[in-house]
Parts: C-alpha cells; structure tokens; sequence
C-alpha cells in the first residue's frame, strides 16, 4: 500500500509541479534555442527536471519511512547534488570536466556511505567499478535526452522493472526509490510527449540517471549467486547504453570528441533516418527498453549457462546493430 502512495503522490506531484517550472523556466530564461542538431524549431522552456527532483522527494518524504537508513540519505544529497549540477548547467552551463567532477563528488558521497558494488574481493575494484557504472548510467541516461519524451520514458520504463524487481525480491529499501521515479517520470511525460512543452534538461536527465544507477546498484537477490544477478541492472538499463556506446564509436570514427560533440547520430535519430517519425522513433526504443528489461526479469529464473547465453546474444545483438546504423548513411 505504501508502494502504491508513493507512485500515486510522485505522479500527481509531478503533474501539478511541471507546469509551475514551465512558467519559472520562461521567466528566467532557462530556454532550449534552437539549432541545426535540434528537432524544435522554437525555443523550449527547459527546468522539468527541477519538477521531477521536487515530486520525487516529496512523495518520499510524505509516505516513506526509509531515511533511518544512512545510504538512503548518501543517495538522496549524491542525486540532490547532481541535479544542482544540472540546473546550473542549464540555466550558466558548465564545462565538461566541471560536471564529471561534479558526478565524481556524488559518486563519492554513495561509496563512503556504503552505497557500493561489493562482490570483488578487492575493495579499490569495488569503488573503481561502482564509480565507473554511476558514471556511466547517469551520462547515457543524459546522453538519451535527444528527443521529446525518449529519456523520460525510457527512464519510467526501467523503473518500472526494478520496482517489480525490488518488490518480488524483497528489497524495500530499493522499492520507494524505483516507485518515485517512475511516478515523476510518467507525470513529467505528459508535458513531454512530442510536441514537448517542456524539457527535463540537464537537471531531469542527470539526476534520473544518477538514481537509476544506484538503485540498480542497490537491488540485491536473496539466494541467487552475484556471479548471475550483476548482468540484471546491465538488461534493465541496456538501451541507454546501447545508445551511448553508438554515439561514442560514431564520434571516435569521425575523430571528433564524444563527450563534447552534439550531433544527430543517436539511435533516435538514425532510427528517424529510416523513415520513422520521431514518435514513432521514441515509441520503438520504448519497445526495446521494455524487451531488455524483460531479459533481466528472465535472468533471475534461467540456469547460469542459459543467463550467460542471454547476455551474449544481448552484446552481439547490439554489436551488430551498431555495425548496421554505421554503415547506413546519417541524415
């Protein structure tokens, strides 16, 4: 029942506090020009990730009882500290190696409350690989944000898997978490859905991914080995780093830099190169975020041999694909 306020309470938050930063958004200026690697052609009010932020923790702070706990609160100032980070990226804008900084200190804060990868022996490989999936997760899920209502629902989408994840396994602690962000995403698509009246911009996409990235780091599986559950978080989360993987090899291919080149080279947009309209584009990632997320659902109740074939064919799949959208001419 908790579960369920929780969900409820983000969602109408969101609904209710969208429109609110909408209107903060064309009274500071905090817009998105537009430009010839961007779909809109008139400016958009951006400052929606500042709704999303504010219903997920009002709903948590209403009707969970989780903040005893020391890692909830390491997770809450990491995600409140990177999603400052994106408002004034979008509002001043910030350099590249400012904002992984920035990520870094976050990070920081989850591995010294104990909010960390603990199935290596070694404990530097523990924080090494932890920081380089927060880093990861939080940066493709950014990198998503290239099209009206792709990286909002997308990042619903996975919540949802790991709400279903975190209920069925017990982990109650990761439940409020997965529940208020797939609330407050879904409430912020309705404003976001092309024609978007509003983005999540830096502040939205950055601190959705750094919370979708520690609450994958979280969830735990009673009676099931970690040599077989580490690759579920990686399914759930799969597409958005299909995508940044794409642009990165794009990028590198072209000899120009990944992390400070835009362009229309994601898979959004080569997917639109094919014929589609951007809602159908959207709606199609939606379709593989939800397929991969299944995978990871399925993981947990295959052998270890069959999980590992799984995720192989996973990789080659996505291998391929890259192979393919590289080879097809970018529009």
């Amino acid at each position: 029942m908790t579960i369920l306020l929780i969900f409820f309470a983000s969602l109408l938050f969101a609904v209710g506090a969208t429109p609110l930063a909408r209107r903060v958004a064309f009274a500071l200026g905090i817009l998105d020009q537009p430009s010839a690697r961007k779909v809109h052609t008139s400016p958009v009010p951006l400052l929606g990730g500042v709704a999303i932020y504010l219903a997920f923790l009002a709903a948590l702070l209403l009707f969970s009882d989780v903040f005893y706990v020391n890692q909830v609160i390491g997770i809450l100032l990491g995600a409140t500290w990177v999603s400052f980070l994106g408002i004034w990226d979008d509002w001043r804008g910030l350099r590249p190696l400012v904002k992984l900084a920035g990520q870094c200190f976050a990070i920081a804060i989850l591995i010294v409350t104990g909010v960390q990868v603990e199935f290596l022996r070694n404990p530097y490989l523990n924080a090494f690989v932890t920081a380089a999936w927060m880093v990861g997760i939080t940066n493709a899920v950014n990198f998503l944000d290239n099209m009206d209502g792709l990286s909002g629902g997308v990042a619903a989408i996975a919540a949802g898997w790991f709400l279903v994840l975190s209920l069925l396994n017990g982990q109650f602690l990761v439940a409020p978490f997965a529940a208020a962000l797939l609330g407050a995403s879904l409430g912020f698509l309705v404003y976001n859905f092309n024609p978007a009246r509003i983005f999540m911009g830096d502040a939205g996409s950055l601190f959705l991914g750094f919370m979708l990235a520690a609450v994958g780091l979280k969830l735990r599986f009673p009676g099931q080995p970690d040599s077989l559950t580490w690759m579920i978080p990686i399914f759930v989360l799969g597409i958005p780093v299909l995508d940044m993987t794409l642009v990165t090899i794009s990028r590198l291919r072209r000899g120009v830099n990944p992390w400070t080149t835009a362009g229309k080279d994601h898979l959004s947009h080569r997917l639109v190169g094919l014929g589609m309209s951007h809602r159908r584009a959207v709606v199609s990632i939606y379709a593989l975020c939800a397929l991969s997320g299944a995978l990871g659902f399925a993981v947990q109740y295959v052998s270890f041999q069959i999980a590992y074939i799984l995720f192989a064919l996973a990789l080659l799949g996505g291998a391929f694909g890259i192979f393919l959208f590289e080879r097809l001419p970018r529009k």
